[in-house]
């Protein structure tokens, strides 16, 4: 009986393309090394996190909400740099997802999150159903798709907005770029693991001209089916979509659908 080291892994040979932000990487490495994959991090964004008065100022009306909404574990990360994300007696706190949610309980808040991980499934937690009147605070970043606000306006709430961090663009780095020209010399063993539409963009937008048709070929894995008509809209025809947006649950949908 074949030792289990010796055993194939489903991925194999395969390279799995990281559009984290930039040293957000090595949860996604863990989980594509365990399936016997290489990672390739092209980091469309860093992060910055904001420390000055405007943004510790929104914070503060944000957290003194009635509901607070955190929208990433970046959000979290920077808030909690700033001042106690402890909540009140009677304040209902709110998660985009189960990332975000574990990211709270790291700092001693328990947050209520919804099974579909994006701004559709917030909206839909009975928590926001009847808003109208009430504030909401919601604890973000630059830029995104700016979808949560204008829909808790519509239903009544006043919205306050902290954003507690910028995503800083990235040109992809000539070495990045010349391992990814290596791995399309077989696109049918790259796997884009797609967490963010605007990610997604940002990489498309920096391809050269001359990687764009291989690009296209490579298999992609997407943590909702939102993303996923974004990926099929950009012109890949392998997309597979996962249950959520953690790295084991992209590389699980990944080794069902293509290993």
């Amino acid at each position: 009986m074949p030792r289990i080291a010796d055993q194939a892994l489903p991925l194999q040979h395969w390279c799995v393309l990281s559009l984290r932000p930039r040293g957000q990487h090595a949860g996604l490495r863990a989980a594509a090394a365990r399936s016997g994959a290489r990672t390739l991090a092209l980091s469309p964004f860093a992060i910055e996190a904001g420390d000055d008065p405007t943004t510790r100022r929104a914070l503060a009306h944000a957290l003194a909400a009635d509901i607070v909404l955190y929208t990433s574990p970046n959000a979290v990360a920077a808030a909690a740099a700033l001042r106690s994300l402890k909540p009140r007696r009677g304040q209902v706190v709110l998660a985009v997802g189960s990332g975000t949610r574990r990211a709270l309980r790291r700092h001693g808040v328990d947050a209520g999150a919804p099974s579909r991980m994006d701004s559709e499934g917030l909206l839909a937690m009975p928590e926001l159903a009847e808003v109208g009147g009430r504030r909401i605070g919601l604890v973000t970043g630059s830029g995104g798709r700016g979808m949560l606000a204008p829909a808790l306006r519509a239903r009544g709430a006043e919205v306050l907005r902290a954003d507690v961090y910028a995503r800083l663009p990235l040109s992809p780095a000539p070495a990045a770029l010349e391992k990814l020209r290596a791995a399309l010399a077989d696109p049918a063993h790259v796997l884009l693991a797609l967490g963010s539409g605007e990610a997604l963009q940002a990489l498309l937008a920096g391809l050269p001209e001359a990687l764009r048709k291989p690009f296209a070929r490579i298999a992609v894995v997407a943590a909702s089916a939102r993303l996923a008509d974004a990926a099929r809209d950009a012109g890949f025809r392998r997309v597979a979509i996962a249950s959520d947006a953690r790295s084991a649950s992209l590389l699980r949908a990944a080794v069902a659908a293509f290993g």
